[in-house]
């Protein structure tokens, strides 16, 4: 059967990163989750004192269910933290907080990356659901050459792919704004900042694992497209 061919095996390496990067983030966070800020503040009224300090007031800090489900959404303007950060003081909820806040700035400062990733996130998402069911419809029934279907769910993958890529200096810009003002706004010391600096470095793999992966998809996709000709 197909799903067998040799383009399989260029997953693998992404999948080791990924696996990787997911056990990193929990090992790391788990970490710095027991170590508290001698500020002795909650990630909700750090997130809340940097909003308040770049003049964004239309941005409400929620508690959401689940273990790192913290993310800043765009559409609402609600900055979310996980039930595990929301209360804490940790080095590890800091940083994630400080975090979702650089989102925030993001988005009223205008970065053009995070406006460029939201504009494609439609395309991105329709791209995520239907590339692989049609290239693989198109696959089975071609066999005088690549078929229509085959190119259009690659271009709906490049979507997908796109976002991906644009989301890493996202991520990273983001980052690097928490730890600037979380040291410049005296959330934490210079010593604890690199308990927040791990966590970060760690969540930040997963999205270089991400990004590995959809490429190798895309080189897949090249690949048994032109195993047709």
């Amino acid at each position: 059967m197909f799903f067998w061919d040799y383009t399989f095996f260029l997953l693998i390496p992404p999948l080791i990163l990924a696996g990787y990067a997911q056990q990193k983030v929990k090992s790391t966070f788990h970490r710095f989750s027991q170590i508290l800020a001698s500020s002795r503040r909650t990630a909700a009224e750090v997130a809340r004192s940097i909003l308040d300090q770049a003049g964004i007031d239309d941005v409400r800090v929620e508690k959401v269910p689940g273990q790192l489900s913290d993310h800043y959404d765009p559409r609402k303007k609600v900055l979310r933290l996980s039930e595990n950060v929301y209360s804490s003081s940790s080095l590890a909820a800091l940083g994630v907080a400080a975090h979702e806040a650089g989102h925030a700035l993001q988005h009223h400062q205008g970065y053009t990356p995070l406006y460029l990733r939201n504009a494609i996130y439609p395309v991105a998402n329709l791209g995520s659901s239907l590339a692989f069911p049609l290239f693989f419809i198109g696959f089975l029934f071609s066999s005088q050459g690549p078929s229509i279907l085959m190119d259009l769910g690659i271009l709906l993958f490049v979507g997908a792919v796109a976002f991906s890529v644009i989301t890493l200096p996202v991520e990273f810009n983001a980052s690097n704004r928490a730890l600037k003002i979380l040291y410049q706004g005296g959330y934490l010391r210079e010593k604890e900042l690199e308990g927040a600096r791990q966590v970060l470095k760690a969540a930040a793999l997963t999205y270089v694992a991400a990004t590995a992966m959809a490429l190798m998809q895309l080189l897949r996709l090249f690949l048994l497209r032109e195993s047709r000709r």
